[in-house]
């Protein structure tokens, strides 16, 4: 129950090389699902332009969707503009914007990364770690995987900053420190902080 343990493994302000290095820990998973999930914080046109172009299904809504926007009226609105073919100034009245989208592991997400602009984002991949029981490292479908949060250090995608920032995801027992250590080392760094609140 409850949530994963995020441990931080690398960050830089190199949005390609963090990438490069959460697609690795990627690979090393035993199982990784067929789907990876995208999300980013668009704040200018070009942002939304870009995104359409590589996500043209995804979601796109009001940013930060705890402070409901309303209207006039005290009513609450909902975002029902067509992103693909709007123009810029009534695209402009509404940032910033949200993305999000479910797509095939290892089809878009380099090109993802490529369009993001200055908004928080992030990518993850779950799956399952290889399990390793005489270490006390077990795999868990609800808790592994890796993700990537791009112009943000926090897991739960709290707060901005210039670099970016890859997690390992794991459950609760006394060998998931020692994995994330273990995963760390093989791309070069180490676990960088206390483990936080995944998803």
């Amino acid at each position: 129950m409850g949530n994963s343990r995020a441990y931080p493994v690398f960050q830089s302000t190199d949005a390609a090389m963090a990438y490069t290095q959460a697609e690795h820990l990627r690979t090393l998973m035993a199982e990784c699902e067929a789907k990876a999930e995208l999300y980013a914080e668009l704040r200018t046109v070009e942002d939304v332009r870009q995104m359409v172009a590589v996500l043209p299904e995804a979601d796109f809504d009001y940013f930060d969707y705890l402070d409901m926007r309303t209207g006039p009226a005290g009513e609450d609105l909902w975002f029902d503009l067509d992103v693909a073919t709007a123009g810029a100034a009534s695209l402009e009245a509404h940032l910033p914007l949200d993305a999000s989208a479910d797509v095939p592991t290892g089809t878009v997400e380099e090109r993802f990364v490529a369009v993001l602009g200055q908004g928080i984002a992030d990518i993850c991949w779950r799956g399952l770690w290889p399990e390793r029981l005489e270490a006390d490292q077990y795999a868990s479908a609800k808790y592994d995987g890796v993700q990537i949060v791009f112009h943000g250090e926090r897991a739960q995608l709290n707060g901005w900053t210039e670099h970016h920032t890859v997690f390992v995801h794991g459950c609760h027992n006394h060998g998931a420190l020692t994995r994330a250590q273990e995963l760390a080392a093989l791309i070069g760094s180490k676990v960088l902080g206390e483990p936080q609140l995944g998803w």
